[in-house]
């Protein structure tokens, strides 16, 4: 399975613990999910719903000038699991190419046994949120590509 760099950094330290320290790391991964800028925070419409989230979790992907990936979570503080998977996704893929970001398997977690500490529920969760990021990245290159094929006077 191929993946960006820091992304399976992340996967082998997981796929390395205990469990007892799988759900420590993946609850430290839930404290590195950064503030939503200004411009997305006071507009949650801007952000997409992940409804397979049994919490209410919202994402966004952008592009950058130079054409990596940015990613915007929100998802409640007493929602630790799913800020976790926020993280390791902010983690492993914030700034990958978008190339990069659309190769990486929804099911990528697999790897980390994940399975062992959280329920098939919640692992459908990252699925789900990796699925529209992946989606989300896919809209923004298609968007782009029109933009160029039909400059604007």
């Amino acid at each position: 399975m191929a993946l960006p760099p820091r992304l399976e950094e992340i996967v082998e330290e997981f796929a390395d613990l205990p469990d007892d320290l799988r759900l420590e790391a993946l609850l430290d991964y839930s404290r590195r999910v950064p503030p939503l800028p200004p411009e997305l925070a006071g507009n949650r419409d801007a952000l997409e719903q992940v409804h397979e989230c049994q919490t209410p979790f919202f994402v966004a992907a952008g592009l950058r000038e130079d054409g990596a990936v940015e990613l915007y979570f929100d998802a409640p503080p007493e929602a630790p699991t799913t800020r976790g998977f926020a993280g390791i996704l902010y983690e492993g893929l914030n700034g990958s190419s978008a190339g990069e970001v659309l190769a990486t398997p929804e099911t990528f977690y697999t790897a980390m046994g994940l399975e062992r500490v959280v329920s098939p529920l919640r692992l459908r969760g990252i699925a789900a949120i990796t699925s529209r990021l992946k989606r989300q990245v896919r809209a923004k290159l298609e968007a782009d590509r029109v933009g160029q094929a039909h400059p604007r006077p």
